[in-house]
């Protein structure tokens, strides 16, 4: 029963993190990445369940969306089950990145920002003041306006999530664990301490969400007198690969990408590990940081998908 229940609550979570109807087959394709092998047959018979029970609600041909209760029920079920939730979706999305900063091409993971177009040109200065600082993951964004995940009346902004690092390391044999998001103290424009961190393996919400959604962060500071607080990331990996993460940061800023904050075994305030290196890097929600608190309203989806690095690079 305990299993069939996680069932219905992973096709929930699946249909929450999709503005658009999903239908069986790729609700089956998605269960199976999640360690649910289901049968399209098997799907349809829990949707209609779910349906029976107002979770879920048909969109002619097209396949299933949530309800208002469903959205609801997701939320609040099995809620220790889902510690550990977005460092498994952003374990999912570096899987599946293949940039090469070799040669500048592949897949990297990206954030998806939904702005009305009445803000559009304020949100966009905001971008371009922390692009200038050098305080994003990566020196750029791209602007796009047809997704079936942006509503009418809104643009999408996509920004390169940081978790592309993870997928360009693994790809190197470099085993990496996205260990903390945090708050970062800026000082004269260099790092001084962490202020805050919540590990990833903890939590059921991004961590730097957490802190943007309660005015944690000082982005603007940064941008003007070179004092603040910006986000960060800590990923760790093996202390034999310090020379392979020299080479990579190197290609990467070729690329286009911010060099990492510091690295090393003793970093900052942050616990020595000895036999583990510590990267610390901006995070690309800085961009997203610094236009909250300057009063825009945004809503952002964290590990939106993957795109082809060119097609960021079309707007920059």
């Amino acid at each position: 029963m305990i299993h069939t229940e996680r069932k219905y609550i992973e096709i929930l979570r699946i249909l929450k993190e999709h503005q658009e109807p999903v239908g069986a087959k790729r609700l089956s394709e998605l269960m199976a990445e999640r360690g649910f092998v289901m049968s399209d047959r098997a799907v349809q018979y829990y949707l209609s369940y779910l349906d029976e029970m107002g979770f879920t609600q048909k969109v002619g041909n097209y396949g299933r969306i949530l309800t208002e209760n469903g959205t609801s029920e997701t939320e609040r079920a099995l809620v220790g089950g889902r510690i550990g939730f977005i460092i498994s979706k952003l374990e999912r999305l570096a899987f599946r990145s293949t940039f090469n900063p070799d040669t500048g091409t592949g897949e990297v993971g990206y954030n998806l920002t939904r702005v009305p177009e009445p803000i559009l040109e304020g949100v966009i200065s905001c971008f371009e003041q922390v692009k200038r600082s050098g305080l994003g993951f990566f020196n750029g964004y791209r602007i796009i306006d047809k997704d079936p995940r942006i509503p009418k009346g809104n643009v999408g902004i996509i920004s390169v999530c940081s978790i592309t690092m993870d997928g360009v390391y693994q790809r190197l044999g470099v085993p990496v664990r996205m260990a903390f998001g945090g708050r970062l103290s800026i000082k004269k424009n260099s790092p001084d301490c962490f202020l805050d961190v919540i590990a990833y393996s903890g939590t059921t919400v991004d961590p730097l969400q957490i802190f943007i959604a309660a005015g944690l962060t000082s982005v603007q500071n940064i941008v003007r007198t070179g004092n603040g607080v910006a986000l960060a990331n800590v990923r760790e990996v093996p202390a034999m690969a310090e020379g392979i993460i020299k080479d990579v940061s190197e290609s990467m800023v070729k690329c286009g990408f911010n060099p990492p904050v510091c690295v090393g075994r003793e970093v900052l305030n942050l616990q020595p590990e000895p036999s583990r290196i510590s990267i610390v890097s901006f995070s690309g929600m800085n961009y997203i940081g610094n236009a909250c608190e300057q009063g825009y309203k945004l809503e952002t989806e964290i590990g939106a998908g993957n795109i082809p690095f060119s097609k960021i690079c079309e707007d920059n």
